[in-house]
């Protein structure tokens, strides 16, 4: 009898101490991601504000370079024409890839390097009045004092420079 009661305690013990491990490791999980599923997530959200038309929420989330490359209200009214008016488009759904780590990137061939970036493929599918179209691009995103930051390419192509020689 003595026994049964210590094993009944010891596998109650047992089960507790379990359920507490596995909620640990659901937790840990949850609320610690890594930097590459972190600068994935600040593109997917940076495309939802684009998504929805709210592009000043969106040029909020551009590095210092890109918001000294497109100024604000710029950035706002050109996208609006060019993804939207443009096409007779009134909304895009996207697919971001899992990003890949780059270290001592460039934004241009005149800019300093960023120590580390991500990059990811975006991939825009819209449905407009010429038809449905597809925009892939290659979108960066580093962490700046804490703040996932979206980047473009701006450097040349390979594709463009062999096109612009025929």
């Amino acid at each position: 009898m003595v026994i049964r009661n210590y094993q009944k305690r010891f596998l109650i013990l047992f089960l507790i101490v379990m359920i507490i491990g596995m909620l640990a490791v659901v937790l840990f999980f949850t609320f610690v991601k890594s930097p590459s599923s972190k600068a994935k997530a600040a593109v997917e959200e940076f495309y939802a504000y684009e998504q929805d038309g709210n592009f000043a929420e969106s040029w909020k989330m551009f590095h210092p370079f890109m918001k000294e490359r497109l100024e604000k209200n710029q950035y706002i009214e050109d996208r609006v024409q060019a993804l939207f008016n443009d096409n007779g488009v009134h909304t895009f759904s996207f697919t971001v890839d899992d990003p890949e780590l780059i270290k001592n990137w460039q934004v241009d061939e005149d800019s300093e390097p960023i120590e580390e970036v991500y990059k990811t493929e975006v991939r825009q599918f819209f449905e407009g009045i010429f038809g449905n179209f597809e925009i892939v691009q290659s979108v960066y995103v580093t962490s700046l004092d804490g703040e996932w930051t979206v980047l473009w390419d701006y450097n040349e192509s390979e594709d463009f420079l062999k096109m612009d020689e025929n």
